[in-house]
């Protein structure tokens, strides 16, 4: 089992010892996450000495932390966890300390107050779960699964990393301040004692999601929309347009705090929904229309769709490479990434894929845990591009 398999676990964990007191930074967590590829995870002490080293920096806190770590990663089925002498009191400790750190929606709090001696049916909570869930095709998903995938996104954190902005702030950095320096000077009768200096000041970068709703992608779509509400309500910047043979900015129907409320209001403003797939002329709208207003900070642009395209090839390459030109990041999401016999053979995909910096698979629970630990890890390097012409 890879670490990537139940990251979105090791991010809500880190959340949970943040609220307890613990100095819990996110490149803490890639770290850890890095951490356990080197380790047998399915060894349970394996994997909580390697959490203990990462995450614990004071004695006082090895109590505290090994109760915590006993109630996040309970499960009486899990085959990893071990034999506890006081079982039901444990778990019922165990379950408190988890709902108190804020870990638990309203659902699983009922659940977990209500069922004494068996563990709380968590969402994407034990290895066991994760595993059953994690890595079964969207497509495939009872509506039970849908809303504790839905649970299981919210808890992700997407990190597409910062950009310098060109406005100046005190701090350390490579220029020195030469107004503070002069206004400093007058209280020393004109002399510079010291040379103050400034910096960058940095904005967390904007991410952009180009989605592909017609026809040959009508079993993501749902899905894909729970990503994209989950992912407005925890990235601020965020700017999502669906297409089909069209094009249509939907940024603030997503936004809608009730899920139901959203795709409702999608579903109204999307006219093309279920329909052909032209994603050349789609990308060429977003950029006569939309591209000036969403593209100017550089930000990381997610594009998901299977590739199907009924436009020209040339239009679509033509396109795309123009939308990498003007983003910081290109990443394509395909769902059908990992299928049995899956090759991009298409003819747009073809002509496209040159101009993309990540080709990635989003068919699973798992492949979007393994792109927010991907934008955390390349967020702060631009892609290396070399430079291709338009034939």
């Amino acid at each position: 089992m890879e670490a990537g398999h139940f990251v979105e676990n090791l991010v809500v964990f880190g959340r949970v010892l943040r609220r307890l007191g613990f100095e819990v930074a996110v490149g803490r967590i890639l770290e850890l996450t890095e951490a356990l590829t080197h380790v047998d995870v399915k060894v349970r002490d394996e994997v909580f000495h390697t959490c203990r080293a990462l995450l614990v920096q004071r004695h006082d806190q090895l109590a505290t932390f090994a109760e915590v770590f006993d109630a996040f990663w309970r499960d009486h089925l899990n085959p990893f966890a071990r034999q506890r002498s006081n079982g039901h009191d444990a778990r019922t400790s165990a379950a408190s300390a988890t709902a108190s750190a804020g870990l638990l929606t309203p659902e699983e709090k009922a659940t977990d107050e209500g069922t004494g001696d068996e563990a709380p049916e968590g969402i994407l909570q034990t290895w066991s779960e994760t595993e059953r869930l994690a890595h079964k095709d969207f497509a495939e998903f009872s509506p039970e699964e849908m809303r504790r995938a839905r649970v299981a996104l919210d808890r992700l954190e997407w990190i597409p990393g910062e950009r310098r902005t060109r406005r100046w702030i005190r701090g350390r950095g490579p220029r020195i301040d030469i107004r503070r320096a002069l206004t400093r000077s007058l209280r020393s009768g004109g002399e510079v004692v010291v040379l103050p200096t400034r910096r960058r000041r940095t904005k967390l970068r904007p991410l952009v999601l180009l989605c592909d709703v017609s026809g040959s992608m009508e079993r993501y779509s749902r899905m894909l929309l729970h990503f994209a509400h989950g992912l407005a309500h925890r990235h601020g910047r965020l700017e999502v347009f669906l297409f089909a043979t069209g094009l249509t900015r939907v940024t603030r129907q997503i936004r809608f705090r009730r899920l139901q409320q959203a795709v409702d209001a999608v579903s109204e403003v999307v006219p093309d929904w279920s329909g052909g797939t032209r994603i050349g002329p789609a990308l060429r709208q977003f950029h006569q229309r939309w591209a000036r207003r969403v593209l100017h900070q550089a930000p990381v642009v997610l594009l998901i769709s299977d590739g199907w395209d009924r436009g020209d090839p040339n239009v679509l390459r033509e396109q795309v490479a123009r939308l990498q030109r003007s983003c910081h990041r290109l990443i394509w999401l395909n769902p059908l990434i990992g299928t049995i016999d899956y090759a991009p053979l298409t003819r747009g995909l073809q002509a496209a894929l040159p101009f993309v910096d990540d080709f990635l698979a989003a068919r699973t629970l798992a492949d979007l845990a393994d792109l927010a630990v991907h934008l955390g890890a390349v967020a702060s390097r631009a892609p290396s591009r070399r430079r291709r012409a338009l034939l």
